[in-house]
């Protein structure tokens, strides 16, 4: 996607998020680290919605740079009169999954600012370049439709706060190129080029294969998201005519559905008892038993085959008598 101001219109697409009033002209915050990234999404707000942006750049504290990285933000923030805030991850910090532990507390740390600024709208930006890496990873990973959807474009940071990704088209070189244009220095995040991480390994094979375009790669995760629109409405569809509650149980016909909707209907069913998210091959496994007309048990919900399944809670185990 080219970089022209029809391609990339901050105010109407932030006007067109599911449930924003007509005619809403609140603040929008937008989140800044200082990579090319977020200073071409800083330029293209200032741009598109001027006085109503907001930037916020988390300081996680993990590099001595990370600070003096902050203040530089805000000063590109200064001269564009754009009011900045930063905001500092407190706490001790874990040695193990650091890097998603960082992305945790950005998003709590963004999140709850904007719930407490009255800014129902976070726009993060995310590119055609993360898309692309991110359905690599999890075509290596063997991911299913959920996962090769990738990264979604609209989501929830939190109850009152809508996560907005409008540049999920748009390529990284896009991005650099305004805002080399615009004169500025961005960031460079040493962990972006850390062999430890299986994005950067992953940003390598997209910059060593000219014929994976990553535009086109985002292009197809947002074909398989419209596919998985496509079922989730199904499943809905099937939910409310095939399901009924007796009782403390809740009952499926499953008879004659594809075995997609039944996996995700079935997935559903337990999260009714608590079992939320659980393991893929547990569920194939447990579907398989349930065919076949036997029961099984999985996250402590009781499931029992039949033309009908019966899903209840299951009983609590025996105790072990002692001789």
């Amino acid at each position: 996607m080219r970089l022209t101001a029809d391609a990339v219109d901050l105010a109407r697409r932030v006007a067109a998020l599911p449930g924003r009033p007509a005619g809403d002209n609140g603040p929008v915050a937008l989140a800044v680290s200082g990579g090319a990234d977020s200073l071409a999404l800083l330029l293209l707000a200032h741009r598109d919605l001027g006085a109503r942006t907001r930037a916020l750049t988390v300081d996680h504290g993990l590099r001595p740079e990370s600070a003096a990285e902050a203040a530089q933000v805000a000063a590109v923030c200064a001269a564009l009169r754009v009011p900045h805030v930063t905001l500092v991850w407190e706490g001790p910090k874990p040695d193990a999954n650091r890097q998603a532990a960082a992305r945790a507390a950005r998003y709590r740390l963004m999140g709850d600012w904007c719930a407490a600024n009255g800014v129902g709208v976070l726009i993060t930006a995310h590119h055609a370049d993360d898309q692309a890496e991110t359905l690599l990873m999890r075509l290596a990973r063997g991911s299913g439709g959920p996962g090769l959807a990738g990264i979604r474009e609209v989501n929830k940071v939190n109850s009152e706060v809508t996560l907005f990704r409008p540049l999920l088209g748009v390529s990284r070189k896009s991005l650099k190129m305004l805002v080399e244009s615009a004169g500025l220095t961005p960031i460079d995040d040493p962990s972006n080029a850390d062999p430890a991480y299986d994005r950067t390994h992953a940003r390598a094979l997209l910059a060593a294969t000219p014929s994976l375009d990553p535009v086109r790669l985002a292009a197809s995760a947002a074909h398989l998201q419209a596919g998985e629109s496509a079922l989730d409405w199904a499943v809905d569809l099937a939910w409310r005519s095939r399901t009924r509650r007796d009782g403390a149980a809740l009952v499926a016909d499953v008879a004659d559905l594809p075995a997609e909707i039944v996996r995700r209907l079935v997935v559903r069913a337990l999260g009714e008892f608590g079992a939320a998210d659980p393991d893929g091959p547990a569920v194939m496994r447990l579907i398989e038993r349930v065919s076949a007309g036997d029961a099984a048990t999985l996250g402590g919900v009781r499931v029992a085959g039949g033309r009908l399944w019966r899903f209840a809670p299951a009983p609590p185990p025996r105790p072990v008598r002692s001789r």
